[in-house]
């Protein structure tokens, strides 16, 4: 069980690798293959989008098959293929496509654990374990910052994509070798599917949040606090490397902090409510404040990436409601939602960029005030520490 679960965190760790990756490779992909700020925001979004497409036959794989072979098999042919394919990349359409099938490999690494823990470990434990996974694989996330941006100058981009290539396929026959299927789970018979999930009307108040939640880690680190440093402060890759992993280092932190506070403070709701209302509002803040100094946008960003990482707290919240026997398409739905939100705003938002006349307040504001909306709709929900 233990060394499955590594081999998971393993995975997740490459998963959060790939989808912030762009950010620190701006310079060098807009150097090399003219790519804009645009055309790696949609390569962003298409790892989500298909990442998401991905999560409903992944759930009912999940209930069905168990999640050894499915997360091995996937990992080394859309991970360890869409590195090889964006390691051959000759313009920023290889990029896109690249990362649209890195994001089909990386689909069930978080869900495999989290099936195993919906299984197999007390419900109480589930915020915790997320949580704790989330935060290891943020290495990843970490991974993606200055070391990243050391290694491509170094030995180049094409290298290290090459390298990633041969480590995405040693981790996915780590996963083979170690992960074991929880046993079949007695569901008395009864069938299911993912549309008995979305015929829990308790669910529909969480949707909101669900669908918004992981747009700040996701846009903001994965790709837009590149172009934003580079064009607002002048940084370099090194320079974009650092506030990346200064904003890192901050989702890692609230992923460890969010998972224990339900139970410190008996209730799930106010926490995750509380919480994503003040990401929100630091959004709204680095929007008003456009010509704030470096410290200052250097903070704000870290703090806009702690407390939005409260991703794991909602899974638990939502899991909550589920029946035993439908644990798999439960997770992965909610999944669906929280990744397809992500690529819905990561792919839009170079549009938006664009329209703007390259305004970073209106991109603020259009991650911001969705957040604070889902916040809204998400204090009519009800609470469940179960």
């Amino acid at each position: 069980m233990k060394a499955g679960i590594a081999a998971l965190v393993a995975g997740y760790v490459l998963s959060q690798f790939y989808r912030a990756c762009l950010a620190v490779l701006t310079p060098v992909l807009s150097a090399e293959l003219g790519a804009t700020a645009g055309e790696l925001s949609r390569a962003s979004g298409m790892w989500f989008l298909c990442f998401a497409v991905m999560q409903l036959p992944v759930g009912a794989a999940l209930d069905r098959f168990g999640p050894r072979v499915l997360t091995a098999g996937l990992l080394a042919l859309g991970g360890g293929g869409g590195a090889a394919l964006f390691a051959l990349a000759q313009g920023p359409t290889g990029v896109i496509w690249a990362m649209a099938l890195i994001g089909v490999g990386c689909s069930p690494v978080l869900m495999a654990s989290y099936y195993i823990f919906a299984r197999q470990f007390p419900p109480r434990m589930f915020a915790t374990l997320g949580g704790a996974v989330v935060a290891a694989g943020s290495l990843g996330n970490v991974a993606g910052t200055v070391p990243l941006a050391l290694m491509v100058e170094a030995i180049g981009w094409r290298t290290t994509l090459w390298g990633l290539t041969g480590l995405t396929l040693l981790v996915a026959a780590v996963i083979l070798t170690f992960v074991r299927n929880p046993p079949a789970h007695e569901s008395g018979g009864r069938g299911g599917s993912v549309f008995d999930i979305l015929r829990l009307r308790v669910l529909w108040p969480l949707f909101p949040l669900l669908t918004v939640n992981y747009v700040v880690g996701a846009a903001l680190r994965g790709l837009w606090v590149g172009p934003y440093m580079r064009d607002s402060y002048g940084m370099g890759a090194e320079g974009i490397g650092w506030v990346s992993l200064a904003m890192g280092l901050a989702m890692i932190l609230g992923n460890l902090v969010y998972g224990p506070l339900d139970r410190l403070f008996g209730t799930r709701k106010w926490v995750i409510l509380v919480g994503n209302a003040l990401c929100g509002l630091i959004l709204v803040m680095l929007a008003a404040w456009s010509g704030a100094p470096l410290g200052v946008a250097v903070a704000l960003i870290a703090l806009a990436g702690m407390t939005g990482a409260s991703f794991p707290l909602i899974i638990a919240h939502t899991r909550a409601f589920a029946p035993p026997h439908l644990a798999g398409r439960a997770v992965t739905l909610m999944n669906l939602f929280s990744i397809a939100g992500a690529g819905v705003f990561q792919y839009a938002s170079g549009w938006v960029f664009a329209a703007s006349g390259g305004s970073y307040p209106v991109l603020f504001l259009f991650f911001g005030l969705p957040l604070l909306a889902g916040a809204l709709v998400y204090a009519f929900g009800r609470d469940n520490l179960a």
